[in-house]
């Protein structure tokens, strides 16, 4: 009975321990998320005015660049899929997985060839393990994005999209995030990114309205092509923004449950180290006791 008292205060002294660094976890998380909402605040801004500009562009001119040209027939399709870099966070990046497997069953249903790339060590984990090819990987930056890191992923699939060789040019470019809606929902989102389709702009005005004057220095051309791949930019930007929210949203989320979880196992321990406890004081009263009355009988015996 000792030793089992003994085993049971270990598992009290291991589980306080964990947890301990589950709270503090949880604590992060939250004070991250705050971050990270402020964060996608201030880039908002920019994006809308961006937006703006590139929707002027496109809808009062009438040049056709890359970037905006709809394919005749789509053979090859990119998909992005935004994972996290660390685990404890639930089933974040299972779901965005299974949201980008079923994106990639539905391409390749069409009779597309899908070639994958894939930002946060858990989604290059996933597919390293079942030896299916990356294109292109990123890692490091999941909780905390960087725009370098948006430029970065924006210029690779950019130059896949413009490319000219047959085995590295594609004609669609997928992102695969979790958008974050509210501490209690974030939800895995697939959005087509190339060809753009600028759907945050204004409306064409009406034949009977002003039409706003637009002129284009040097030309509509190079105006767009200053323009796209920063749109591109800020649009992968905010994916990763979102999905930095999402990933420490669900982490404190599946931290207060290990934290909870930790606290009902310690009760549990506790109330079974007490039966155990008193299981041994009553018996070794009982030993006493019998002692006792088999020692009493004794001497009366003896008598």
């Amino acid at each position: 009975m000792a030793v089992s008292l003994r085993e049971l205060r270990g598992r009290i002294k291991s589980v306080q321990a964990t947890k301990k660094i589950t709270r503090a976890m949880e604590l992060i998380a939250a004070s991250r998320i705050i971050k990270a909402q402020q964060r996608a605040q201030a880039a908002a801004p920019y994006a809308r005015e961006l937006t703006r500009a590139v929707s002027a562009v496109a809808t009062y001119s009438n040049v056709d660049h890359p970037l905006t040209t709809e394919p005749e027939s789509s053979e090859r399709a990119a998909v992005l899929i935004v994972t996290s870099d660390r685990g404890l966070a639930g089933a974040y990046s299972s779901s965005v997985i299974k949201e980008g497997e079923r994106l990639r069953e539905k391409l390749r249903g069409e009779g597309k060839e899908v070639d994958l790339y894939a930002a946060g060590r858990k989604g290059v984990g996933y597919y390293t393990f079942r030896q299916r090819p990356l294109v292109e990987s990123w890692t490091g930056f999941s909780d905390s994005p960087t725009y370098d890191a948006a430029r970065e992923i924006a210029d690779a699939l950019i130059a896949a999209f413009i490319s000219d060789g047959e085995q590295t040019s594609v004609d669609e470019v997928h992102v695969v995030y979790t958008r974050f809606k509210s501490m209690l929902v974030q939800e895995p989102t697939a959005v087509r990114l190339l060809p753009l389709e600028v759907v945050e702009g204004e409306a064409r005005p009406e034949a009977a309205d002003v039409l706003p004057l637009y002129e284009f220095e040097p030309s509509a051309a190079d105006v767009l092509d200053a323009l796209l791949p920063r749109y591109v930019q800020s649009r992968i930007y905010f994916c990763l923004l979102q999905a930095s929210a999402s990933e420490l949203a669900a982490r404190q989320r599946a931290m207060k449950s290990a934290t909870d979880n930790a606290e009902e196992l310690i009760k549990k321990y506790t109330q079974t180290a007490n039966q155990a406890r008193q299981a041994g004081i009553t018996q070794e009263i009982s030993e006493i006791v019998g002692g006792v009355n088999a020692l009493a009988d004794a001497n009366a015996g003896s008598e």
